[in-house]
């Protein structure tokens, strides 16, 4: 069962809206830099933070780099917000618009808000690739950088070296009130 509430422990402010911004406005030059002319690009957010940056990453694409790039939600879950495994393996739900993509012609670029382990964007990865995706992609906010899995972001906005009983948080609206990142350092 997914729970809302926060982590106890004490909160520090590592990126405010306004950094954030600029963090997202890289990101997206980033990803229109890797893209050749005529290849279309559709990017999966992965539900729930990664959902609404891909919309933010969607709307700087078409508006700074007039890349129209369509965006399918796909629910993915292994973690609680406070890292506890809520799952064994990687839970995943099929997006059936997916169908309609001709995804070995089209780059995914599937975004998330944090590399933790690895364990959801490996899993996706495998999954779009069973579909027929030919190039896939990956995009998070932050990268923990203390995967287990052998997979790796290929545009990243922020690295982040914490201590490993740390939570990296993401804020991220319309789920939080402000677009912040912060660490909780849990209280023993």
């Amino acid at each position: 069962m997914e729970t809302d509430s926060k982590p106890a422990g004490q909160r520090v402010c590592l990126y405010t809206s306004e950094e954030l911004d600029a963090v997202l406005d890289a990101m997206a030059r980033s990803i229109a830099a890797g893209l050749t002319p005529a290849q279309p690009l559709a990017l999966i957010g992965l539900l729930r933070r990664g959902e609404p940056l891909a919309r933010m990453l969607q709307q700087r694409l078409a508006a700074q780099h007039g890349i129209a790039a369509p965006l399918y939600p796909l629910k993915v879950k292994r973690y609680a917000d406070d890292l506890r495994v809520l799952h064994a393996e990687t839970a995943l739900e099929e997006n059936p618009a997916l169908a309609g993509v001709d995804l070995p012609a089209t780059r995914l670029l599937v975004v998330d808000d944090v590399l933790y382990g690895g364990h959801s964007l490996l899993r996706v990865c495998a999954y779009l690739a069973r579909l027929g995706a030919r190039e896939i992609g990956t995009a998070v906010l932050v990268d923990r950088c203390v995967g287990t899995q052998p997979i790796h972001a290929d545009v990243v906005g922020v690295r982040l070296q914490i201590a490993p009983g740390d939570i990296v948080e993401c804020n991220v609206p319309p789920y939080e009130a402000e677009f912040r990142i912060e660490v909780v350092r849990r209280t023993p």
